[in-house]
């Protein structure tokens, strides 16, 4: 099966899980086409397909609740109950239970795709490095969530960059036109509960984000409080393209249970309600792209830092012992080796997929 017909398959089993936006699919897979960041990013379902053929001994190594479609730019910053900006993973839409190898090894391929196509520019045995050197480190320290209000870090000066320019993320968000699909009462329902003033008018607009979720419902809601916008979102969770390789019809969703596991301060403006995700956005509550960090900045503090998520994840369903113990059994490069295996074939299908 080449990478086209594994995303006629896919999305044909999606379509059958919940309505999908063909207009949003086309801008996918032309999105897919640009560059091969843009198409990692987007072919989680093909990793899901490939790796454990590409990659047996790691496919074997010890289960965990896992992220699932980790890469460079799926984490992000928010505010726990206290107010405090708090930094780690954003999205779990592809959570599943599998090898702790996936996320790391997912994370690492991400970061030399990125440096290939110059969205970073740390060179790729360094960019291992540090994403191991900060898993292990998480694994030592019995894990730890990232708050970025104690310390004055690396991390939180490119964290905070993105905060001097709010109005870049409402301009953004203002410009969406109006949602033209009817808005179902239970997620009028859903998105008002998360609101500080129950009666506050609200405009529905379509928002087009992200690249792996492109395609699935999302109703995102513009409104005002107290002098200033507000928004929340409600987007559809369907079960990780990992049931899909398993020939399942269907299979449930973990997003709730590893957001109440992992080693975590919680946006309390997250919640699962059956099928959907709602949750507060703003300009310090979202995902943080590569491109939207300060041109000069730590990029080792941030791949360390990612792998340190990575193991705070991980810990919610497996010992810290546990996992140390798998990672000291593996040969010296056994990642480096890995990233090049599955770099090269997504290369493989990239090229493919343009020349379509």
């Amino acid at each position: 099966m080449n990478i086209r017909e594994a995303t006629k398959s896919y999305e044909a089993w999606l379509g059958r899980l919940t309505p999908l936006a063909r207009a949003d699919l086309q801008l996918k897979h032309a999105r897919m086409r640009e560059d091969l960041f843009c198409f990692f990013r987007a072919a989680y379902y093909r990793w899901a397909q490939l790796w454990r053929a590409a990659c047996p001994e790691l496919a074997r190594d010890f289960p965990v609740l896992a992220v699932g479609d980790l890469h460079v730019e799926n984490f992000g910053a928010w505010r726990d109950a206290e107010g405090r900006l708090i930094w780690g993973v954003n999205d779990f839409d592809e959570c599943c239970e599998m090898p702790f190898t996936n996320d790391i090894l997912r994370l690492t391929v991400s970061a030399h795709i990125a440096a290939q196509v110059g969205e970073l520019s740390l060179p790729e045995p360094g960019a291992c490095a540090e994403i191991l050197r900060g898993y292990e480190a998480c694994l030592k320290a019995g894990g730890r969530p990232l708050a970025l209000v104690d310390a004055a870090t690396p991390l939180r000066a490119m964290v905070r960059y993105r905060l001097n320019t709010p109005e870049r993320f409402w301009n953004k968000l203002y410009a969406y036109p109006a949602e033209r699909a009817p808005i179902p009462s239970k997620i009028r329902r859903f998105i008002m509960a998360l609101l500080p003033d129950k009666t506050a008018p609200l405009r529905f607009v379509h928002r087009v984000a992200g690249l792996g979720s492109l395609g699935k419902p999302r109703f995102t809601a513009l409104g005002s409080w107290c002098g200033g916008p507000i928004c929340r979102e409600a987007k559809a969770l369907t079960p990780s393209a990992v049931r899909w390789v398993e020939g399942k019809k269907a299979g449930k969703t973990y997003y709730d249970r590893i957001l109440k596991r992992a080693v975590r301060c919680p946006d309390p403006l997250v919640a699962v309600r059956g099928e959907w995700l709602v949750r507060r956005l703003s300009q310090d509550c979202f995902r943080i792209p590569l491109s939207h960090l300060p041109q000069k900045r730590d990029e080792r503090a941030l791949l360390f830092h990612m792998g340190w998520e990575t193991a705070n994840i991980h810990l919610g369903s497996a010992p810290a012992a546990t996992l140390a113990k798998h990672l000291r059994r593996k040969p010296a490069k056994w990642l480096d080796d890995a990233a090049t295996v599955m770099r090269e074939l997504c290369v493989r299908d990239w090229k493919h997929w343009r020349k379509a």
